[in-house]
């Protein structure tokens, strides 16, 4: 059982956390973001970074709001404050993050939610993930000799560019739980694109890290290269197209973004980009619908772990790497013992095993989702755990099925980027939602003040293995596996933990390293986001770079493992639902969270 959420973590814990909280303060503080300096930040906001960098969580009685940028948290904060639902609120977050950090996640996108009700208790979960174009075939990223493209061969340009959901997953998540007036939802965005907001660091330095990329297309360019010259940190940024984008979206709806001049906009840069055109149509963005699924939800402890089903990867890996450690002590052990992340590693391992052999849009390939997460069946995977070495190899289990199939495995590439946002308004509604472009830049292409997506890379580039079919190949109007994993987790019928986080797929490990230190071993939600991370998901550990994380390197290799430390920069963004709200953010990035 775990220990008290109010409780003291064990002495142990207090001696890395704080330490890797004071290295990203300094890194922050370094780039300017945690002293107070970026423009119009009210002093609650500031008090919020400044809680962060010393590794507090931000306590509040009525709502809080965690999430990528202070600006984009303050847009949200003043939709609660009115009164608003944390739907409400997310559409604010939302049109502010796809302004100051258009890198991550946007208009050009899509997104998966997660809502917990409070006035009915129950879950429901939306799929706003981009699908495939109607012109889509299962070679779209193969040469004309069969042979699979390089990534960046086939992000960069139209070829990748799916049909974005994220507009459409506003409107319908205000329809179902909002109150507040749309049109109004999009202000601060708005304004903020107007006057200019202040570049961050992490905006800065992507785009020169980025650099040859993004200038490869004119519009892009101009807009993050204005005169020739990359934007800088501290740089006032106007992005007034993006302004006339939101007021078409606040008068008319979805329907302006995906009928009319801006869709018409959209397939013309997409086909017409020089070197790699799409096959985008005005169709496909015509058809577009946000899907309602049921979530999945699996046993940890005395807990519910509650998320995003197929075409999600994120919720289905998660509750099995916690359902194969539910009968081990990992709170016996401690964060310091090399046999906990022997344990994790190799729960890991084996979920992406199973990840990369039968995970996919469930509406177009048969998925044993329930079969994936069934206790019965989790607990024979965890028996392979029992040794005191690491795996020398992994493989695909045998979940139950209603029928039988045989699918090849999957080695799609799914890199970093993403952005999470977490909301609980005072009616005591929760919202998890992971928002992305996928790669950073998406597509590299910008139309109407907004990056398009590059989610189709996201597909297999293979259509079959050995001769059997890949679960998770391109299909006209499929949507392409995730591992985003918006996350509530439940106790007793009410939520207790709001989590998620961005980082390709990477994702999983942040969110189930999040969950095992909140609810094993008896961090707070920042302690919690805030720990080293040590992730494995095929074979690899990789360790978190210049945190303590490193100390169990040897550890972990004399029991057989390859280990890489590396940087591991996550975006968590965490709400611990108890007496009060506690909310934590990141020290990797930008974000804080803030409550009232």
């Amino acid at each position: 059982m775990r220990h008290s959420r109010f409780m003291t973590a064990i002495p142990f814990l207090l001696a890395p956390v704080p330490l890797l909280a004071q290295q990203a303060a300094d890194a922050v503080t370094t780039e300017g973001t945690s002293s107070g300096e970026i423009a119009g930040l009210s002093e609650a906001a500031r008090a919020a970074m400044e809680a962060k960098s010393a590794g507090r969580p931000v306590e509040a009685e009525n709502w809080m709001v965690a999430a990528a940028n202070p600006l984009a948290v303050e847009a949200g904060a003043e939709v609660l404050r009115a009164g608003g639902t944390a739907a409400d609120a997310m559409v604010a977050v939302q049109a502010v993050l796809g302004l100051v950090e258009p890198q991550s996640s946007g208009l050009g996108g899509g997104a998966f939610l997660v809502w917990y009700d409070a006035e009915t208790g129950e879950l429901t979960t939306l799929d706003g993930r981009e699908t495939a174009p109607l012109a889509a075939t299962p070679t779209l990223f193969q040469d004309e000799s069969g042979q699979p493209l390089d990534f960046f061969d086939a992000v960069v340009g139209g070829l990748s560019v799916g049909t974005p959901g994220t507009p459409r997953l506003l409107e319908a998540a205000h329809e179902r739980w909002g109150n507040s007036d749309w049109a109004g939802l999009f202000d601060a965005a708005i304004r903020h694109a107007e006057e200019g907001f202040e570049v961050s660091p992490r905006l800065a330095g992507l785009v020169g890290d980025d650099a040859d990329r993004l200038q490869r297309f004119e519009g892009t360019a101009a807009y993050f290269f204005p005169g020739g010259t990359a934007i800088a940190q501290g740089d006032m940024l106007k992005n007034p197209e993006y302004a006339e984008t939101l007021r078409a979206l606040a008068q008319g709806g979805a329907d302006a973004f995906y009928e009319g001049g801006i869709a018409a906009d959209i397939v013309a840069t997409v086909r017409d980009a020089e070197g790699n055109p799409g096959v985008l149509s005005e169709r496909d963005l015509a058809i577009y619908d946000v899907v309602e699924r049921d979530a999945v939800c699996a046993d940890y402890r005395d807990y519910e772990v509650c998320g995003m089903g197929p075409p999600s990867s994120g919720a289905l890996t998660v509750g099995q790497i916690l359902g194969m450690l539910q009968t081990y002590d990992l709170a016996g052990m401690g964060p310091d013992s090399a046999e906990a992340w022997r344990l994790i590693g190799d729960a890991s391992r084996l979920a992406f095993a199973d990840r990369g052999r039968y995970m996919a849009d469930s509406d177009y390939v048969p998925m044993p989702t329930e079969g994936l997460v069934d206790p019965a069946y989790l607990s024979g995977r965890a028996a392979l755990l029992a040794g005191d070495d690491a795996l020398p190899e992994v493989a695909p289990g045998e979940p139950e099925w209603q029928h039988a199939t045989l699918w090849g495995d999957d080695v799609s590439i799914e890199l970093p980027s993403t952005s999470h946002i977490s909301i609980v308004d005072e009616m005591g509604n929760a919202l998890s939602m992971t928002t992305t472009i996928e790669n950073g830049f998406g597509s590299r292409l910008f139309v109407r003040g907004f990056l398009l997506n590059n989610e189709l890379t996201d597909f297999s580039f293979a259509t079959h293995e050995e001769g059997r079919p890949i679960a998770n190949r391109v299909e006209p109007g499929k949507r392409p596996r995730s591992s985003m994993a918006p996350t509530i987790v439940m106790q007793g019928n009410a939520p207790v933990l709001v989590v998620g986080s961005p980082g390709g797929s990477r994702i999983i490990g942040y969110v189930a390293q999040a969950i095992v230190n909140w609810a094993d071993w008896g961090m707070d939600v920042q302690q919690a986001l805030a720990a080293p991370h040590l992730v494995n998901r095929f074979g690899t550990f990789d360790l978190e770079a210049g945190t303590d994380a490193e100390a169990i390197e040897g550890p972990l290799q004399e029991i057989g493992y390859e280990t890489e430390i590396r940087d591991l920069t996550s975006g968590l963004h965490a709400i611990e639902i108890g007496e009060t709200l506690k909310g934590g953010a990141d020290p990797r990035r930008e974000g804080i969270a803030l409550g009232d």
